[in-house]
Parts: C-alpha cells; sequence; structure tokens
C-alpha cells in the first residue's frame, strides 16, 4: 500500500499545479501518476519497475515528477530522472521542473549532471594559454593524440575562457558558453578521469567540473542523459550517479534506452593506428627514462612499460595479415566482413588472448606509474618541474585509456563462442586498404538485454521507463526482450486525448508503388510528392534512407525544390525555424528529414499538417549488428524479420505518424508512398498497431 501522507501529498501538489495553471485534471495524467505512486511507493509489490506509453498529450513530464518526487524522498533515495536528448534536459531544468515546484510550493533541490567532458579542465586550458617557456614545446614533448589538434585550435578562444573563467563570469561548461563550440576546439582542453591528477592538481579549488559536482551532493534530483547512466554502470554504478539501491530513476524517451547501452558498451581496434600508436609509447618511455633518472624504481617501470608495449604491438602485427585475408571473403563493393556468429576462428582467438594477457599486465604497470607520478606532484615546487610531471601524468592517462579500450576488445575476441549463450557481434570494416588504408575490428553486443538486467533492473531501488510510443505490433514485447525488463514489471499503454477519427487521416495513393522496388519507387516518389505539397501549410516528409532523401531531392522541379529545406543543409534548429517562418508568412514549406525527424520534432497546427512516409522505415539491412541479431535469432528457431525487423519498422511508423497531431485542436494527413503496407501479408499488421486513423487506403 502506499503510504497515505505521501498519497495526500501527491494529491495535493497536482490540484494546485492545476489550479496555478488553470488547467483541467485529465484522465490519462491521473491514473500514469496513481501507476507511478504504486509501483515505486507500494512495499507490498513484487517488482518496482514500471513501463508506461503515454501519448502526446497526457502531460507525462508533469505526471513523473508530481510522484516521484515525494516517493522518492519518503524513501530517501535520489531521484534520477534520464532522458534521450539534450533538449529534453534543459526543458526539464530550466522550466517544468522550477515550474511545478512553484505552483505546488514544494521544496526540492534539483541539478543538471553532466559528463566530465562538457566541462573545461583548468589545467589543459591553462597549458594552452600559457605554455611552458612561452611556447608549445611542451605540448610536443608529451604529445598524446588527444593535444594533437593544437595548432588547429582557436587561441584566442582559449584566452577568452581563460579571461572568462578567471573574473567568474563562465563556470567552465561548454553548453553555459555565449556561444557554439566545435569539437575541434573542445576537444583538446578535456579530460577523463584517468587524465586528471585530482586532489595534487594545482587547480583543484577552482575545477570547473568539481565545483558543479561539490554543488550537486545534496540535491533531491538529478537530470542526466541515458549516456551518463550507461557510463556510470560501465565504472561497476555509484561513482557519477548514487548508488543504484539508493536511487530511483525516470527514464524518459525510454525507447532510446536499449539502443544507448548498446551503442555505449560497443568496442573497437584500428590495426594499423594502434601498432603506430604503441610505437609511440615505446619512445616515450624510453625518453621519460631519461628525464626520471634519479628515480630507479621509476625508469625500471618505465623501462618494462616500454617494452610491453612493443610486445603488444609486435603481437598485432602478427594479427594483422590474419584479418587483412579476410577481405577477400567480403561482397563486392562492401567495406565489411562479418564473422559468423562472432567467431574469428581459432588461430585468432589465440592470438587475442595473448594481445588481451599482455594488455592487462600494462595497464597494471600503468596505474602504478601514475600513482608514483600522483606522490611527485604532491611534493614537487619547481613549477617548470611540476609542469612536466603534469602533462607526463595526462598523458599516461591517455595511454591507460587507450589501453582500457583495446582490452575491451580483446577480451571479448578471445572467447569461445557458445552455441547456448548469444555471442558479441563481430565485424571488420576496412577503410581503402589497397591504399594503405587502416582495418577496424568491431565487437558489440547483439542485445542490451543482459546489461541491463543484471546491471540496472536487478539493482535499482524503483524505476520507471516512459515515451509517447514503446509499443511495437500493439505490445510491449519487443521493448521487454530489447531492455531486458523484468516479468513482472507494471506495463501499461495509456490512451492520447486525440479524436483520431476525426480529426486526421491515413491515406495510401492508388497508385503508390513497393519501395523495395528501388528505381520505380524512386521515380514515383519524384512524379508524385510535389502534389503532396500543401499550399500555405507545412509538410513533413520523412525518409529511411539518405540516398533517396537526395535523390528525390534533386528529381524535384525548380518549382517544388524551393519549398524544401531538406535535412543537411542546416542545423535542425535551423530547418525548424525557418519553415515556422515560412509558414508564419502563409508560404508553403516542406521539410524532408530522416529518421531524426520523426521523433521529437513538434510542429503543431499549420507548422504540420501533412506527414508523408516516403517508405516502410525497416532498418538497413545490411547493418552488421542487425545481421548477426537474424543470424541467432534463426538459429534458435525463430524468425529475423516477425521477431526483429517488423517490430522495429513499427515503431518508427508509430513515432513518424505521430508528428502530425500535436495538439487536441490539431488536423492533418498522413500519407504512406510505400504499397507494401496494403500488399503485404505483415502491413496489416503496421496499420492495426497505428491511431485509429480514418482510413483511406489505396484512394
Amino acid at each position: 500500500m502506499l503510504d497515505s501522507k505521501v498519497k495526500a501529498t501527491i494529491q495535493d501538489g497536482y490540484t494546485k499545479f492545476l489550479i496555478a495553471n488553470g488547467l483541467k485534471s485529465r484522465v490519462a495524467q491521473k491514473k500514469m501518476i496513481a501507476t507511478i505512486a504504486n509501483t515505486l511507493g507500494s512495499s507490498d509489490r513484487a517488482s518496482h519497475i514500471g513501463v508506461i506509453e503515454a501519448p502526446t498529450g497526457t502531460g507525462k513530464t508533469v505526471a513523473y515528477l508530481l510522484a516521484a518526487l515525494p516517493i522518492a524522498r519518503k524513501l530517501k533515495k535520489t531521484l534520477v530522472i534520464s532522458t534521450g536528448t539534450i533538449a529534453l534536459q534543459e526543458q526539464l531544468i530550466n522550466k517544468d521542473l522550477p515550474e511545478l515546484l512553484a505552483a505546488c510550493d514544494w521544496e526540492y533541490k534539483f541539478s543538471l549532471v553532466k559528463g566530465r567532458g562538457r566541462y573545461v579542465c583548468n589545467l589543459r586550458l591553462h597549458q594552452h594559454v600559457k605554455p611552458i617557456d612561452g611556447k608549445h614545446s611542451a605540448l610536443d614533448l608529451f604529445s598524446d593524440g588527444i593535444m594533437d589538434q593544437s595548432y588547429s585550435c582557436d587561441e584566442r578562444l582559449y584566452r577568452e575562457f581563460s579571461d572568462a573563467l578567471s573574473k567568474g563570469d563562465w563556470d567552465g561548461d561548454r553548453d553555459s558558453w555565449k556561444s557554439h563550440v566545435s569539437d575541434n576546439d573542445w576537444g583538446p582542453l578535456t579530460v577523463d578521469r584517468r587524465q586528471c591528477t585530482g586532489r595534487y592538481c594545482r587547480f583543484i579549488n577552482e575545477c570547473a567540473f568539481f565545483t558543479a559536482r561539490n554543488d550537486i551532493e545534496e540535491n533531491d534530483c538529478y537530470v542526466v542523459n541515458h549516456d551518463v547512466v550507461m557510463a556510470d554502470l560501465g565504472l561497476g554504478g555509484g561513482v557519477i550517479l548514487p548508488k543504484l539501491d539508493n536511487a530511483v530513476f525516470i527514464f524518459d524517451e525510454g525507447h532510446r534506452l536499449a539502443e544507448c547501452a548498446v551503442r555505449h558498451f560497443k568496442s573497437e581496434c584500428n590495426l594499423n593506428s594502434s601498432i603506430i600508436w604503441l610505437e609511440h609509447i615505446k619512445k616515450q618511455c624510453d625518453f621519460q627514462v631519461a628525464n626520471f633518472g634519479e628515480d630507479e624504481i621509476l625508469c625500471e617501470a618505465l623501462l618494462h612499460m616500454g617494452k610491453l608495449a612493443e610486445q603488444i604491438s609486435s603481437l598485432l602485427t602478427v594479427a594483422l595479415p590474419m584479418f587483412q585475408k579476410k577481405q577477400s571473403l567480403k561482397a563486392l563493393n562492401d567495406r565489411k566482413y562479418r564473422f559468423p556468429f562472432g567467431d574469428i576462428g581459432d588461430i585468432e582467438r589465440d592470438i587475442a588472448a595473448q594481445i588481451s594477457d599482455t594488455l592487462r599486465v600494462w595497464i597494471r604497470h600503468n596505474t602504478g606509474i601514475k600513482d608514483k607520478l600522483s606522490e611527485k606532484l604532491g611534493m614537487v615546487d619547481c613549477q617548470v618541474r611540476s609542469a612536466e610531471l603534469e602533462h607526463f601524468f595526462q598523458m599516461l592517462g591517455s595511454w591507460q585509456l587507450g589501453a582500457e579500450k583495446l582490452l575491451l576488445l580483446w577480451s571479448r575476441l578471445e572467447i569461445k563462442i557458445s552455441s547456448e549463450e548469444m555471442p558479441f557481434a563481430c565485424w571488420l570494416s576496412f577503410d581503402d586498404v589497397e591504399n594503405n588504408g587502416d582495418i577496424c575490428i568491431n565487437s558489440s553486443p547483439m542485445s542490451a538485454s543482459l546489461l541491463l538486467a543484471e546491471g540496472l533492473w536487478n539493482n535499482v531501488a524503483g524505476a520507471v521507463l516512459t515515451s509517447a510510443t514503446l509499443r511495437s505490433l500493439g505490445t510491449f514485447n519487443s521493448l521487454r526482450a530489447e531492455a531486458g525488463l523484468p516479468s513482472t514489471s507494471e506495463f501499461l499503454a495509456l490512451d492520447g486525448p486525440f479524436n483520431y477519427t476525426k480529426s486526421a487521416k491515413l491515406r495510401v495513393p492508388k497508385d503508390a508503388i513497393e519501395a523495395n522496388l528501388v528505381e520505380a519507387h524512386n521515380l514515383y516518389v519524384i512524379k508524385t510528392i510535389g502534389l503532396t505539397f500543401g499550399k500555405c501549410d507545412g509538410t513533413l516528409a520523412l525518409f529511411s534512407s539518405k540516398h533517396q532523401m537526395l535523390e528525390v531531392f534533386e528529381g524535384l522541379s525548380e518549382q517544388d525544390v524551393k519549398f524544401v529545406l531538406m535535412q543537411g543543409q542546416y542545423s535542425v534548429g535551423e530547418i525548424l525555424r525557418l519553415h515556422r517562418e515560412r509558414i508564419d508568412r502563409g508560404d508553403c514549406s516542406v521539410i524532408f528529414g530522416l529518421a531524426s525527424f520523426a521523433e521529437g520534432i513538434d510542429l503543431p497546427g499549420d507548422y504540420c499538417r501533412h506527414v508523408v512516409v516516403v517508405k516502410l522505415p525497416f532498418a538497413v539491412p545490411k547493418d552488421p549488428l542487425l545481421e548477426a541479431r537474424s543470424e541467432w535469432i534463426e538459429s534458435k528457431g525463430g524468425n529475423a524479420f516477425f521477431d526483429i525487423a517488423l517490430p522495429f519498422a513499427s515503431l518508427r511508423l508509430n513515432q513518424a505518424c505521430g508528428r502530425l497531431l500535436r495538439k487536441e485542436t490539431d488536423s492533418g494527413v498522413v500519407t504512406i508512398l510505400d504499397r507494401r503496407i496494403v500488399t503485404k501479408r505483415y502491413g496489416s499488421k503496421l496499420l492495426d498497431a497505428l491511431p485509429p486513423f480514418s482510413v483511406d487506403l489505396c484512394c
């Protein structure tokens, strides 16, 4: 049962929020609040995991804030809200949370938690603005692959950063700088935990990252993104965020969580680049022996680490031709070769084991040297000497990061493949090898199911996963399998507030072409898509392929092309601004977009009266990860099309159609230019899973 005081707090907060904003209660929103409250707060439940599909117009953000904040406080847990996009994070921090707390008269402390890479490293900045001896000699001497962009960076901008920091006009957060900062300019100014000298840093008291972290330690609520959650899980949990058993999580845009987990735990090794990198490390170790000649123990460790780097380089050199020969097995014009069932072969597996073992020893030695340098940083008084130690420590941290990434890859490759356990997908990417290009070995989990089940759901105090679209083909089965959700989880699909039958029509033109007939379909789309453009309202045309989008754009008439804003021509924000500007003037405007425009884009009213789905959004068939998963499912007696491809297309199609109605007063049309939704047996499954549009097929 839910605690009566907490229940009263939530009810009182909801009443105050409605009154403050002049709103009426919504049935779906009240149901969502109650479900979250009972899932997280009832002590007699078998599971405290909830999954809620809350369509546009539900008011899901208000619902989960109203329910989760009081319950987390009652449980003495920290509330962690994780989102899939920066835009939603900023909306929560700058609008939703402050407005809700003010309306409810609640007092909760909240903050945005970002990874270390979003903050400038004060020491790195100082090294660029005031290098040793007034020149870049130290940066050359201790080049670590991170600072090798120094001369192409904007030194004037760096001085602006430094001045703003010293005057207190900037907090060191990349996102709070007055203008956009490119990756090229930002990258050299950041470090990860391995390169950070911590309490031995001479800038520890001004450190932008630790200052931000110190400010949030006692907060009730953290707002993060899914990548930060994955980074914390990768470190064992409780490092970046509170320990899982001391936190309640809300995963907004939860449909992205499994995909984010798979992406985060992917690993790779560029063979030629890694060999060159290790040779550079060997030279640096030899050089540093002369630099630290008075410390015999340190010098001996450096010499040994150099020899280990040389051994790993030699092993990679042996492995290189083993993987090069696989190029002859790849399909014509394909730059990838996938190992069936992730099995690289016994000989390759043996060399992988040797590489992994040597990397483990090398990482231990690197850690030991870093510990010794930390002690020296605490003792050294000479500024120049200290600066050189700082550079060398950062370089060692960079080596550690690179070695750990290599170990993640090679330790997977050494695993003997079992027919009972889902293996890692493994494939090679060939980068113009004929012209001395590199070979990249890739490894990835096929699914996030086990990662999330063992790393997250089994350990967290409570969690709710929500989004406007979570179901595929009308069920949560695909999501449950992809995200490893416990069978005891609470699953709820709410009804949206829109009258789809009255406000929206779904149509498939009678002359539509099946999109698998590529050339004919492209010609058909070029010929007919202009007919879908409204005279004075907005159209959103969604493509599954960039190649097709470009081909259609280039084939449009001069009259039609002037109406189109195509993804890639401008930033997403600029496209939306120009689109709204055109509609406000009473002009026609059409957006050509890919998958990213099928979710998270809000174009109410006249800004979007027509959504055109050019092609059913099946995943790219040549994707090696998809191929590996399909192969595994088929080997277990499953059907990859119905188990993976169709649920994926269903989710994406629902997201695309969801761009049409954003408010209860909206109306419009969804046109699908792919006849397969009518002619193929699976078409009815896709149609049945869509909202109850007024349907006009083959009109």
